[in-house]
């Protein structure tokens, strides 16, 4: 039978990867709180091996911290963590932004549109990971045209580190600025407005960079 062939081991690694990411990501692992290989290991139906190959990941990703011989714990909320990595991930967000709009079609600007429509009755919901599920539809599309996969692999190395904070600001019952970026952001796309999209776009990882600091 030729669908069951073996599962490549970096498919193993990345799917442990990605659900432990977004387990710290949405407060499930909470801040300090100590995990096992075995112990995630068990809880994902994996073997410790792809859970331990996550844990150095996120370790080199600032979602977790090591001592060998220990512990390996999720990394505390540090604020000036989160605005050094809203600084880069903006950057990065422009530069794809300015290579991007050049390059938009209509049914990429459509697909922007109904990323922040879906982000707008989000927010107006209350629903957090249904918001930043849209608004990184929303960016994706510029990403992914721009075509620079080296602020591609940059923007999804620092982003989860962005997205604990925010996510935990927003579940706080803390505001959401964006929807309206957002809209201005896709006008000035659909006008081929390349400046005016940078502009917007530094605006909106401005705003990510304050709930750093909100007061």
């Amino acid at each position: 039978m030729e669908t069951l062939r073996p599962v490549p081991r970096t498919l193993l690694r990345d799917r442990a990867y990605a659900a432990i990411r977004d387990a710290i990501v949405a407060g499930e692992i909470e801040p300090g709180a100590v995990v096992r290989d075995a112990d995630l290991a068990e809880r994902l139906g994996l073997s410790r091996a792809p859970v331990r190959e996550a844990f150095a990941r996120l370790v080199d990703e600032g979602l977790l911290e090591s001592k060998p011989q220990s512990y390996t714990r999720v990394t505390p909320l540090v604020a000036a963590d989160v605005r050094d990595a809203a600084a880069v991930v903006g950057a990065m967000h422009e530069l794809v932004t300015r290579g991007a709009v050049p390059r938009l079609r209509d049914a990429d600007l459509a697909g922007m549109r109904a990323a922040n429509d879906r982000f707008a009755a989000a927010v107006r919901a209350g629903d957090v990971d249904e918001a930043l599920r849209a608004d990184d539809e929303l960016h994706d599309v510029l990403v992914r045209a721009s075509g620079n996969r080296a602020a591609a692999a940059t923007v999804a190395r620092y982003t989860p580190l962005i997205r604990r904070l925010e996510r935990q600001r927003f579940g706080e019952g803390g505001s959401c600025r964006s929807a309206g970026l957002h809209e201005r952001l896709i006008e000035a796309c659909a006008d081929g407005d390349v400046d005016g999209a940078v502009r917007v776009t530094a605006d909106i990882w401005r705003t990510l960079a304050d709930l750093a600091d909100p007061d």
